[in-house]
């Protein structure tokens, strides 16, 4: 079973972001790396400078690389980048809209968890486009999930493993509207909080994280125990996506567990070491109806 890394989807700074994926080239255990901004085309321009040498340096060091496209286009500025984005034919791109698949059609990609892929016959027809690795949306219970994977044995067939499950996004900037700010002149509030903003309930529980337009959930998807259910339901590849804690940690756990050097009772204790203080879960997987 492989590990894709997913893209960084927080407002990380520049020199940040890019020591990250540094780092991940030289030291971490990971088949493929997927880099770009998912979440708010407004945080391209900050790291554009790295960008060429973050891809560069991940191809170097033998990881498939991914350039990962917007997760919601909105205006006209964001279907131009999309479509430069696709039709670029340099890296393999991975979609996360539906209007990039549209650009993509018939050539080699990867599709996003972003896109609602909650079927057989979803999957099929993406197969049918040239998607050859699917990462099916975090929310899929272990059935879909092997259902699809039965349907499509074409495609290699990704589980969103390790990371805050993103839940939705939107047009509005929350972190902005927190700070009153307007979404046009947000002063790139998100950028301090590097692991999203914990949104409570009226009951004080901590129940959602926001990211600028997006929401994901406060709990960490951890399906490190379930490994063996995963591969006997077909899955090929693991996605981890960034937090604000030792990623290449977070990697070498997992590798060590499939490697068969760990027991996944180990890894459940590591990996609440490592990023610790944030409750993990596997609900979505074992179709628990608790909170997230």
């Amino acid at each position: 079973m492989k590990l894709t890394l997913g893209p960084i989807l927080f407002n990380w700074e520049p020199d940040a972001w890019r020591d990250f994926y540094f780092r991940v080239a030289d030291e971490a255990a990971v088949d493929a790396v997927a880099v770009g901004e998912v979440v708010c085309s407004k945080r391209m321009p900050f790291f554009e400078d790295h960008f060429s040498a973050v891809l560069e340096r991940l191809a170097a060091a033998g990881k498939e690389v991914l350039v990962s496209s917007l997760a919601l286009v909105t205006v006209e500025r964001e279907r131009r980048r999309t479509e430069e984005l696709a039709r670029g034919g340099e890296w393999l791109v991975e979609a996360n809209d539906i209007s990039c698949i549209a650009h993509l059609a018939g050539r080699p990609h990867v599709v996003g968890p972003f896109v609602n892929v909650y079927n057989e016959g979803t999957a099929q027809w993406f197969a049918a486009q040239g998607a050859r690795r699917i990462c099916l949306p975090p929310e899929l219970p272990l059935e879909s999930v092997a259902a699809i994977a039965a349907a499509t044995p074409q495609v290699e067939v990704e589980v969103f493993a390790f990371g805050r499950a993103p839940l939705a996004i939107s047009a509005r900037c929350y972190h902005a509207r927190l700070h009153k700010f307007a979404k046009d002149n947000c002063r790139f509030v998100c950028v301090t909080d590097p692991d999203g903003l914990p949104v409570d309930t009226l009951d004080d529980e901590r129940f959602l994280v926001v990211n600028g337009v997006q929401t994901l959930a406060y709990a960490c998807t951890n399906l490190i125990a379930d490994l063996g259910d995963l591969a006997r339901a077909g899955v090929a590849s693991l996605r981890l996506s960034p937090q604000h804690c030792d990623m290449v940690a977070v990697i070498g756990t997992f590798r060590d567990v499939l490697d068969g050097t760990m027991l996944p009772e180990q890894g459940l204790r590591q990996l609440a070491a490592i990023y610790p203080n944030v409750p993990a879960t596997n609900n979505f997987l074992r179709a628990r109806a608790t909170a997230v």
